[in-house]
């Protein structure tokens, strides 16, 4: 289930692979409904973008009934992994540091937030 460095997901294929990736499984229509709630779509656009994903290997499809159902075949941690390395890297000349200082400056925190983020610094020490 790696996301491969060369299967970059576009913004509209990531918001199908977010509601894949929400309910497990889902028809062309289960994802295009969802899509509706946050964006005006076409159906046919939300098939022909799922139908590319599939050819990218970026989600699979049951094809064993009239109605197709679809799964990711890429976890959201290894697509989020790919996405957030990019970004430092690009944004942030390699320094993670510099994310996660950008990011608690510009966004408040809550205190249940800020303790993971202790915790997580504690178990990395």
């Amino acid at each position: 289930m790696a996301l491969q460095k060369s299967i970059k997901p576009t913004e509209s294929e990531l918001e199908i692979l977010q509601v894949l990736w929400d309910k497990s499984a889902a028809t062309v229509r289960d994802v295009h409904e969802e899509l509706m709630k946050i964006k005006g779509s076409g159906y046919t656009t939300t098939l022909k973008l799922m139908q590319i994903m599939f050819e990218k290997g970026l989600v699979t499809r049951d094809s064993s009934s009239k109605t197709h159902i679809y799964q990711p075949a890429v976890s959201r941690e290894n697509t989020q992994t790919l996405f957030l390395n990019k970004m430092i890297d690009s944004l942030f000349s390699g320094s993670s540091a510099q994310l996660v200082m950008q990011a608690l400056g510009n966004h408040k925190a809550s205190k249940q937030e800020l303790q993971e983020i202790k915790d997580y610094l504690n178990a990395i020490k």
